[in-house]
């Protein structure tokens, strides 16, 4: 089944966030791409961050985060 074009921009969101600090949250403003904006309505109705527009990852949002972390990991080509 591959990934609709929803679910990667909800990806591409969750990837924004910080690995390293649970306490650096992100804000998706009202005039950013609508695509950003609705992932993150979509997330947070999701319960994976904590506001509407950004705020931080939730328990859920950081496991699903690592993931989409270990998932670009596994996908990068690394030469030499």
């Amino acid at each position: 089944m591959p990934y609709h074009d929803n679910v990667v921009d909800e990806l591409n969101l969750l990837v924004k966030f910080s690995q390293h600090s649970m306490q650096e949250g992100i804000k998706v403003h009202h005039d950013a791409d609508i695509s950003l904006v609705e992932a993150a309505e979509r997330l947070h109705s999701k319960g994976m961050i904590t506001q509407i527009d950004g705020g931080y990852l939730t328990d859920r949002g950081v496991e699903t985060a690592e993931k989409a972390h270990g998932l670009i990991d596994a996908l990068e080509v690394k030469v030499g």
